[in-house]
């Protein structure tokens, strides 16, 4: 499995692999660069990538639980989840 992909291998046919935002990098990467316009370079993560590491560090089911019972109308409250998340993530080994 490759875990990162260049912004130049991927495009829009490869959102399940990179997301929405990465693929459309890519496009722009490959469909304006040659018109002149400077589209900086990078790399995506996979979504395989993302999926090992959460199960490998043990927190896919604490991911779950905290997402469990989520009212996506409530701002306040799904901010806070947010931030559980990311900081399960950050402190993942």
């Amino acid at each position: 499995m490759k875990y990162v992909k260049l912004f130049e291998e991927v495009g829009t046919g490869d959102v399940t692999l990179v997301g929405g935002k990465n693929a459309s990098l890519g496009e722009m990467i490959r469909n304006l660069r040659e018109k002149g316009v400077d589209v900086p370079s990078g790399f995506a993560i996979t979504a395989d990538t993302y999926k090992y590491v959460i199960e490998k560090a043990g927190i896919r089911e604490k991911i779950r639980d905290t997402l469990a019972d989520l009212d996506t109308h409530d701002m306040e409250n799904l901010s806070t989840r947010g931030s559980k998340i990311r900081e399960m993530i950050r402190n993942a080994p």
